[in-house]
């Protein structure tokens, strides 16, 4: 059970309801964490730390990414793209309505794929930090998304789940493409949320589609990086910057 999911996100909750404190069911998910990262991994800080001064782009540039490699299954990403925003910045990553809602209770799970299940196979991975450029451990990611043809499930976990950072803040979530819909560009939801700390509810956008200019949600800074397309598959990466 994530930290969060014990807060009502019926459908009578306010659309732009984007932040909460975190709930005390996080004492007892972090004794599990330990446990589940007590396997040793070992802390790249000084990676992480040399990654972290890297600048982040311009807003005022264009709106497609570099093209950089991007961790091949089973390896841990590099964090070497620049933070979103960079770190330090007051913000933090930019919050954006919830809507369609997540789902309370979703499964622990890194790869949302099922037999079966149509689309384009996509991998995101990227890194959750602090203002500090600290790597944030034991995070809660919670995503959801349209399937292939632009479609939620809301009543059951299709497309649903949360997962956690590991000792080097770092996250792989394994995926499909979505689909698109009526009013909106492709896109993924995610919450975030450091331990006993708020909500960062936003989503991820994808470059160079072209209903991004007519969605009055989208924005570039919350880009995915390094997208490649390979084998029929594609892959992205995004840091989140999450605020004090």
């Amino acid at each position: 059970m994530s930290r969060y999911h014990d807060h009502d996100h019926g459908p009578d909750q306010d659309k732009d309801q984007k932040s909460g404190e975190g709930s005390s069911l996080w004492e007892s998910r972090r004794m599990t964490r330990r446990e589940v990262l007590a396997a040793g991994i070992t802390l790249l800080a000084s990676t992480v730390l040399a990654a972290c001064g890297i600048r982040a782009s311009s807003m005022g540039g264009t709106e497609e990414p570099s093209a950089s490699p991007v961790p091949t299954a089973g390896q841990t990403p590099s964090p070497s793209l620049p933070p979103t925003p960079a770190c330090g910045h007051e913000d933090g990553t930019p919050e954006v309505t919830e809507g369609p809602y997540s789902t309370p209770n979703s499964p622990e799970r890194s790869s949302l794929l099922e037999e079966g299940m149509a689309g384009v196979k996509l991998t995101v991975s990227g890194f959750v930090l602090n203002r500090d450029c600290q790597p944030v451990q034991g995070a809660l990611l919670d995503f959801w998304q349209a399937d292939s043809k632009g479609s939620y499930d809301n009543t059951g976990f299709r497309l649903r789940g949360h997962q956690y950072t590991d000792s080097s803040g770092a996250f792989r979530l394994e995926t499909v493409v979505p689909g698109l819909y009526p009013g909106r560009t492709r896109h993924l939801h995610v919450k975030v949320q450091a331990p006993k700390g708020k909500v960062l509810t936003t989503q991820l956008f994808f470059p160079g589609e072209p209903g991004n200019a007519k969605d009055g949600i989208y924005r570039k800074e919350l880009l995915l990086e390094k997208m490649e397309t390979a084998d029929n598959q594609q892959k992205g990466a995004f840091t989140f910057v999450l605020p004090s």
